[in-house]
């Protein structure tokens, strides 16, 4: 299934994505809500995605991001028993409006409102990382199993991304944050954050929004990596009921430990 499931993201990238790259004309650039874009290729890439998906699996469901800017009560099929694909068709797409690098397409299978299956793609340059339940975590075909060596506060490397926090909540943790040993600007891209905490490149990210079509794929990458996904207060992330502010991490021990720096 994963196989295919790739097959499906290049041939659409090949098809509709990579062609408008650093090649979209004027009016193929909108914005649908305050600060947040979407082009053509992000629609022509949905609707690619949607037939070839619920071909792959008949009878299935399909949550695309741009199917619930039309109509929000798509969301609502997230949690049907049966199968539902989500689909980010570019995730980064300010990032890619902008001709600029990294940006990415993203899947998760789910099934009773729990990822299953999830497949990141990045057509540039070509990055697959790659999980189902219970059969681990891959990127490029080599397993990922996260590291669990104690760390301190003070050693701790992880991207943070603080626009869309809460003006009392960035201050106090804009403040905190020389207590790490670095904090990384975000990428605008959660398709290459969730491959570069898998590669260990950081102990964490810190993300505000929490939509479904962008952190479903990478927890699923992450827990079958040994990693968690968490809200502020602890709590598992759930993408049928997601609430703002997460925290990505490879284990209980750094979860809390960014916990007590940044946010306590």
């Amino acid at each position: 299934m994963i196989d295919r499931i790739v097959e499906i993201l290049r041939e659409t990238a090949e098809a509709v994505v990579l062609p408008r790259f650093r090649n979209l004309a004027d009016g193929e650039i909108v914005e649908k809500s305050p600060g947040d874009l979407v082009t053509v290729a992000d629609r022509e890439a949905e609707v690619m995605l949607t037939a070839r998906l619920a071909a792959l699996l008949p009878g299935s469901l399909v949550v695309g991001e741009e199917a619930v800017a039309a109509d929000p009560d798509v969301l609502t099929r997230l949690d049907d028993d049966g199968a539902v694909w989500l689909i980010d068709p570019i995730d980064g797409t300010g990032n890619f409006a902008a001709g600029q690098e990294p940006f990415g397409m993203m899947v998760a299978l789910m099934r009773g409102g729990v990822p299953v299956l999830a497949v990141i793609y990045e057509p540039v340059p070509g990055t697959v990382a790659a999980a189902e339940a219970g059969a681990g975590s891959y990127v490029d075909g080599v397993r990922m199993v996260l590291d669990h060596t104690p760390v301190g506060a003070d050693q701790l490397r992880g991207a943070v991304m603080t626009k869309y926090l809460p003006p009392e909540l960035r201050e106090q943790v804009v403040s905190r944050l020389p207590n790490l040993s670095e904090a990384i600007p975000g990428l605008r891209c959660a398709a290459r954050e969730y491959p570069e905490l898998l590669r260990e490149t950081r102990h964490f990210a810190l993300f505000w929004r929490a939509k479904p079509w962008d952190h479903a794929p990478g927890a699923l990458l992450m827990r079958e990596a040994g990693g968690v996904v968490r809200h502020f207060d602890g709590a598992d992330y759930d993408p049928v009921h997601p609430r703002n502010g997460l925290v990505v991490c490879r284990d209980d021990a750094v979860f809390g430990l960014v916990r007590s720096v940044l946010l306590a």
